[in-house]
């Protein structure tokens, strides 16, 4: 979410099917194109080569990559969506966020209510 940096999810498995993902033209099922199609809803598209127009993703990428995806070798794919949910739920709560003032996305949704 832009306005908190808020992670929605993290999608664990050995294999993400295109309905699971929907994340970018290479992977948005027909589903979801005819869903918004259906809502009156333009899907808007980065292009190609040019990651930064979608930057908020790419830092939480990032971030995701160097604070654990990268850091560990895991057991088992339980292991990994186990130590996925309880960063994901530290990086909403308890993770200080500089980019929204040095507090955390469940600080700033809070003060915005």
């Amino acid at each position: 979410m832009d306005f908190n940096r808020e992670g929605l999810a993290i999608e664990v498995d050995f294999s993400l099917p295109a309905e699971r993902v929907n994340n970018g033209p290479e992977y948005i099922s027909g589903t979801l194109q005819n869903w918004a199609e259906r809502a009156g809803i333009a899907l808007m598209y980065i292009q190609p080569g040019n990651p930064q127009q979608n930057a908020y993703i790419e830092r939480y990428n990032r971030t995701v990559r160097t604070e654990w995806l990268g850091r560990y070798h895991f057991d088992s794919i339980e292991d990994v969506q186990d130590h996925a949910t309880r960063w994901l739920w530290t990086y909403n709560n308890d993770r200080p966020n500089i980019g929204i003032g040095g507090i955390t996305p469940t600080q700033k949704l809070k003060n915005a209510a």
